[in-house]
């Protein structure tokens, strides 16, 4: 009985047209290991009509309708944040090929796509479990397209006028009222992106937490906290214009004034794909630039 192919589902960048030359060892390493490639059909035609790409796909698709074993996400951390939001509780591995610039989970080097995609092929990887914020709102929902979060789930100030008030529940019990710009609660894996920015502490991916940063706040006494990700948090946002963003992994939607957000932790996760010598301390020096100083 002959071996199965190992399947894969390619998502990418349509903005980056510069970088052709890393979907094109993709595509001939697929080729060469005998694997089925599916790619998304915007790409798709974006590496066809654009980049005028010879695209030797087993198939299309649109939307979640693919069936693979692994999937490839060609662009940088937003491009892979787009794909899990696709993938979503299908279970499938995402590769991150890091086309932007900073990459944390986007973190294979294009100098690396050959060797890389070769172990995958023949079993040489290891899996990472990434949690997901859930977010549910009073009075129907208003993300029923993207109600979860592999980075962070942020509520924002829609105007640029004055700060929202963000009264806040956990497990019942409440906690804080934030005068502040905005409020982001972060999972592990987001803990180094928009909340780093605002102050939030890096948390290590596998540590059964969230962290609650406020943006821009009111009061210098407010300071960021760490939460068990089996922790129910309850949002009611009270602002001047009567109405807030609030932000899923950067896609934001209008809310108003009155509508509860009740944030908990997804019933799925979203799996990260690495080679068995990755490790994330080596990422995370690399990314954040410790050591880099020579002084």
């Amino acid at each position: 009985m002959s071996e199965r192919k190992p399947k894969f589902a390619l998502f990418g960048n349509i903005y980056q047209a510069r970088k052709s030359a890393s979907i094109q060892k993709v595509l001939a390493c697929l080729s060469d290991c005998g694997a089925e490639l599916y790619v998304d059909m915007e790409y798709y035609y974006f590496l066809k009509d654009t980049q005028h790409l010879d695209v030797r796909a087993t198939g299309t698709f649109v939307g979640q309708s693919f069936d693979a074993d692994f999937v490839i996400s060609m662009g940088g951390d937003g491009t892979f944040l787009k794909a899990a939001s696709r993938v979503r509780e299908k279970g499938v591995p995402i590769i991150g090929i890091n086309m932007g610039r900073l990459g944390f989970l986007s973190n294979v080097s294009p100098d690396d796509i050959e060797g890389y995609l070769t172990a995958i092929v023949r079993g040489d990887y290891v899996v990472d479990d990434r949690a997901l914020i859930q977010v549910q709102t009073s009075g129907g929902d208003h993300f029923e397209a993207f109600n979860c979060a592999l980075n962070d789930v942020a509520i924002l100030k829609r105007d640029t006028a004055s700060m929202i008030s963000i009264r806040v529940s956990v497990d019942g019990q409440y906690l804080n009222t934030y005068q502040a710009d905005g409020l982001v609660v972060s999972t592990p894996t987001g803990s180094t992106a928009y909340s780093l920015s605002n102050g939030g502490p890096i948390i290590v991916p596998g540590t059964n937490v969230f962290s609650m940063t406020a943006v821009a706040p009111h009061s210098l006494n407010v300071r960021p906290i760490v939460l068990a990700d089996s922790s129910v948090i309850e949002l009611e946002v009270e602002s001047r214009s009567h109405n807030f963003l609030v932000a899923i992994d950067g896609r934001s939607e209008k809310c108003r004034e009155g509508t509860r957000l009740t944030l908990r932790r997804a019933p799925y996760t979203i799996k990260v794909l690495k080679r068995p010598d990755q490790h994330y301390f080596d990422t995370l020096r690399d990314k954040m630039l410790w050591g880099a100083d020579q002084r």
